[in-house]
């Protein structure tokens, strides 16, 4: 039975503490192949007091916190929520979502910056697109979250007709709270008339 003890300086959220412990559940499981409720996590909390970090005192939870969206208060949240924008077109809440060097790359296109490229490039693709998600995969990495999610396209083409259940794979990077990359795979030309 594995134990797992960490100190953390007081002030996190409790959300950040909840998914603090997910999370190292979900790494000692796939490390020790330990099955996850046999595994504790013991959050010891200390006080500030006399606690810094590059020669000025800090507090923990609230650099980070204040830099990320309200809404994107974890990487699938995000991804699902950048999604949900796409489709409804709402491309300013949509790129508020993004980071500042945000890439995308779909079948067939050249990397793409900005949301307009995206909307240019489809135009003459499909009229519209929806996806319904099947599942949701995350993976931490040392400096980012891989958000991959998969399933299936419905939509019409530009001439009206309908199409659906193609299949798709969309690959997110998540840094700080935003969208640093996107990565598109699917069968679309497949399914082309």
């Amino acid at each position: 039975m594995p134990v797992v003890q960490v100190s953390l300086i007081r002030g996190y959220s409790g959300a950040l503490k909840q998914q603090l412990c997910e999370r190292l559940t979900k790494a000692v499981s796939a490390s020790i192949a330990a099955d996850p409720d046999a595994i504790t996590i013991f959050l010891h909390e200390v006080e500030a007091d006399g606690y810094m970090r590059g020669g000025r005192p800090r507090q923990p939870g609230t650099e980070r916190a204040q830099q990320e969206a309200p809404e994107a208060s974890s990487a699938e949240s995000l991804v699902r929520t950048f999604l949900a924008a796409m489709e409804a077109r709402d491309l300013e809440r949509a790129s508020r979502l993004l980071a500042d060097d945000f890439v995308m790359r779909f079948p067939g296109s050249a990397p793409m910056t900005r949301l307009a490229e995206l909307v240019e490039w489809a135009g003459d693709r499909y009229r519209f697109v929806g996806k319904r998600i099947h599942a949701f995969d995350s993976c931490d990495k040392a400096d980012h979250t891989v958000v991959v999610c998969h399933g299936e396209l419905h939509g019409e083409w530009p001439d009206g007709t309908p199409f659906d259940g193609v299949r798709f794979i969309d690959r997110f990077e998540v840094r700080n709270g935003k969208l640093l990359r996107q990565e598109v795979w699917n069968d679309l030309a497949l399914a082309s008339p």
